[in-house]
Parts: structure tokens; sequence; C-alpha cells
């Protein structure tokens, strides 16, 4: 009989605070709602007592993820819980997250405490979340450099104090797989209760053992995965979602383990969360990565000609890779369109839908064939609205090997136009500092990449632009098949997004 092992996601924590993911509520609130899609247990919307940002977005998504549970991180400290439970309160299904340090190295330097100063100060703060929450987790902040003698003694006592989850984390990524198996197995033999609660993991990749120690620990008795999309997150990144939902899907015969995970969504998530970041996924990623399922070896393509299990242990379609690719194009309707986005697995409001079929049909009569890969970018970057500060109008670059490159855009703030001139190296350069000359703020330019969506020489571009502006972060995305164009408007989502 297979055990039922649950998904803790923390990409909108954890994974966050990865260089380069931060994301605003809107986005995150997007994401959330794709997690509750996938099938994952449980979502971590974030640290709601680490600032006002992060507070709001796990408040936005507690009161509208409806089928998954809610949890939001807190230090073993009363104002962060008190912070924690505020945010999260409106959830239906609510969790507050503690956490303390109790490794020795922790303790010294970074806590200053003593170990039974750390062993009251848990027991006392689970105590006083369980009276505000109905379901509290318990973190061993780098546990695997702590000693089992006192893990088993700190789990015990905050079970006892009414914390229902137990979470045991690689923190800094440090075990191995055989060595985390016999350290739970440990735990669990000097512990008297951890054997009545859950049991959870969150492994870091930092010796790109984070999968591998997941499944370790699955059956040394853990029943929780803390883990990512992508398996973005601090440093090295977390353990990624996807490679251990289809570890278990694949080897159920190896693991005996079965999951809330809906597959089919894992292309799609993936997909969002890098449209959201601009972090792109590398090419020989496991399961999500564009070589996951492609065979250049004339030995491997003419044996998945002959067969696809001779060199795939898995189809495409069970993570949601269409096997469908043009089935619309310029000459398709409202109807065809909205059909081809359901079967995508897009649920749209109207408002949403006819601003996406109108960047179709825009596209459409300029691009002789559109894959799903191009409804993906039309659909999850956002296009320019009557709302934003500013808008394009026009821009006209002149460039070329034998002169310097000008750029002239013309954006329209509040009914009047603006244009702004300048010359730069390169057209984007150039575009970008015209575009600065139009503002009434001063913005930093952090970070800015294109990529072609799809193949040919008429391929969507899509851009992706982060700005620093009084210390925040802000993320803008933007599509065409002038690449340049794509970068202005992703400039100008970004610019807009501080308003």
């Amino acid at each position: 009989m297979l055990k039922e092992v649950k998904f803790f996601d923390t990409t909108l924590r954890d994974g966050e605070q990865s260089p380069g993911c931060s994301m605003n509520v809107r986005e995150k609130l997007l994401l959330a709602k794709q997690l509750e899609k996938l099938g994952v247990d449980v979502i971590e919307a974030g640290f709601a007592a680490s600032s006002d940002g992060d507070f709001k977005s796990v408040q936005t998504i507690a009161n509208e993820i409806k089928n998954s549970r809610v949890a939001v991180l807190a230090r073993a400290v009363k104002s962060d819980i008190d912070k924690a439970w505020e945010a999260v309160k409106g959830a239906k299904n609510p969790r507050i997250h503690i956490f303390i340090a109790t490794s020795e190295i922790h303790m010294k330097y970074k806590l200053k405490m003593e170990p039974d100063e750390v062993l009251n100060r848990a027991v006392e703060m689970v105590k006083y979340a369980c009276s505000l929450c109905p379901e509290v987790e318990f973190s061993a902040e780098d546990a695997t450099r702590s000693k089992s003698e006192f893990l088993a003694e700190i789990f015990d006592r905050v079970i006892e104090a009414g914390a229902r989850i137990v979470n045991i984390p690689d923190t800094v990524g440090y075990t191995t797989p055989n060595e985390f198996y016999d350290f739970i197995v440990d735990i669990r033999g000097k512990s008297k209760l951890l054997d009545q609660v859950e049991i959870s993991v969150h492994c870091h990749n930092d010796l790109g053992l984070g999968v591998a120690n997941t499944l370790a620990a699955a059956r040394a008795g853990a029943t929780q995965f803390e883990c990512t999309i992508n398996g973005i997150g601090e440093r090295a990144g977390n353990a990624a979602l996807e490679e251990l939902a289809m570890a278990i899907e694949v080897r159920q015969d190896h693991y005996g383990l079965k999951s809330n995970i809906n597959t089919r969504e894992i292309m799609k998530t993936s997909n969002l969360l890098t449209s959201i970041t601009g972090v792109q996924v590398q090419p020989n990623k496991a399961i999500v990565g564009a070589n996951a399922f492609a065979h250049e070896s004339g030995i491997h393509q003419h044996g998945v000609l002959s067969n696809r299990e001779t060199y795939e242990i898995m189809k495409p379609e069970s993570i949601g890779i269409s096997t469908e690719n043009m089935v619309v194009g310029k000459h398709s309707g409202r109807h065809a369109f909205k059909d081809k986005v359901i079967s995508m697995g897009y649920e749209l409001q109207e408002e949403e839908l006819e601003k996406a079929f109108i960047g179709f049909k825009k596209l459409a009569d300029r691009k002789k064939q559109i894959y799903d890969k191009d409804i993906d970018a039309i659909i999850t970057s956002r296009e320019s609205s009557l709302e934003d500060k500013y808008r394009l109008v026009r821009f006209v670059i002149n460039s070329g090997n034998t002169i310097t490159t000008t750029a002239s855009v013309v954006l329209n703030s509040q009914g009047k136009d603006i244009e702004g001139i300048s010359s730069a190296e390169g057209p984007v350069d150039a575009a970008f500092s015209a575009i600065d000359k139009c503002l009434d703020i001063d913005v930093e330019l952090e970070d800015y990449s294109i990529q072609s969506v799809t193949e040919g020489t008429d391929a969507l571009g899509y851009s992706v632009v982060k700005l620093k502006y009084e210390e925040e972060h802000y993320t803008g995305r933007g599509t065409s098949i002038n690449v340049v164009e794509a970068s202005i408007r992703a400039y100008l989502n970004a610019v807009n997004s501080i308003y």
C-alpha cells in the first residue's frame, strides 16, 4: 500500500530570497493560485514580519487560497507571531511556522543563547502560537549540525506545547543521504513523541543533494517535503518540487509513495515562475529543462522513433508538455482562442481574455506560426493599460556599425506626449536612456534579459527588466517580434509597477 507524502512549497518565501527572484503582490498571488492547481498541500506565502510588502502578500494569498493550507514563517519571537497571525488568520486552513536555531554554532554566535534558553523560548512561543492558530509547525534551524539528543528533547517539548508538524531542515545543505537517513532514525529513537506528529524535511542544495537527501528522509519516516519550483532559493537553492514529484511518480515501485501533486501542471508552473522572475531554467535541468525530452544522438533518435520507452522513462505529457503546436492563427476568432487557452489550463476573466486575444491578434498579423509558448508569453506578460502612468506612443532607433546609435522614444503620460532622445553604444541602451529622460523619477537598472520564445527569425522576443527605486525592486516584462520594442515595453512595465 502506498504511503502519502505532503508537499510544502516555499517558493514564495525561501525561493523569493534567491537573488533576482523578488516578486510583487500580484505576481505572488498569480503563482500561489497556480501552486494550488498544482496540488501542493501547503503554500508558505512569506515571512510576514520581514516587511510590509511581505505582510500584504501573505494576507492577500491567505484570503484567496481555499484548497491548500497557507503557512507563514515567524521567528520564535512574540511580535513575529502576532504579525504572522494577523496576516494569515483569514485563510481557510492557516498555519504558523515557527523556527529557532538549534546547532551549537548558531546558538553561540547568532542567537547568543544557551541551549536551555533556546529550549524554553521554543516551548513558550509554540504554546503562544497555538493559542492563536489551529495548526503550528516547528523548525529547528540548522538541525543537521545539531546534536540529536538536544533535538529529541526540544521536539518532545514543543509537541507537548501543541506543535503538530516538526521540521528537520538541512539549512546549509551539509548532510548526505545515508547520513540524513541515520540522523532521522536516531532522533526518532530518542524522542518519545516525534512519531505522533508529521515529520517534515527542508533540504538545501549546496552540495547538489537536496532531492537525494529529501528522498532518504522519506525512507527514514519523513512525510512532508519542503521544496520549491525549479529548485530556487538561497545560495544553491532548495530541493526541486518537480524532481521530487516525478521521482516518486516514476519510481513508485521503489519508494512506495504517492502525493496530491497534479504532475500535468508541472511545466506550466515552472514556466510561470520563469516568466515572473526572469530567471531561466538551465537547459539540462531535470524534468523541466529545455533538453529534458530532447534526443540528439543518432542512436537515441532511432530508439525513440521505434519506441519512446527505449530512452524516455516518462512521457512529456505527464508533466504537461503539449504535443500540439500551432492550432490557432490569424483567422482564428475569440471562441477558438478561448478554447485554446482553456485547453492550455488557463482560467482567465473576460477582461483578461480580451486583452490576451488582442495581443494574440497583433502577433498573428506579424508572425506566420503561433505556438503554445507564444500564447504563454502573451498571457503571462502584462500589456500596458490606460491606468499606466507611462504608455509607449512610438520609438525610432538609428543604429549601425559606422554610426553612434541614437534613440527617440515618445511616451504618453496623463494625456501629454513626452519625447526623450539619447545616444549610446547599442539600441537597447539608447532606448532605455531616452525613456529615463521622460520620467519624473530616477530609477536604476539592475538586470535585463531578452530571449526568443520559439524558433525562427520571426520568433516572439520576451524581455525581462529589473529596476531599483528607493531600495525597492520592480520587475517588468514585455513581448514583441521586435526585440527593441519588447525591451522598451519591459522597461516601461517595470516603471509603471512603481506607481
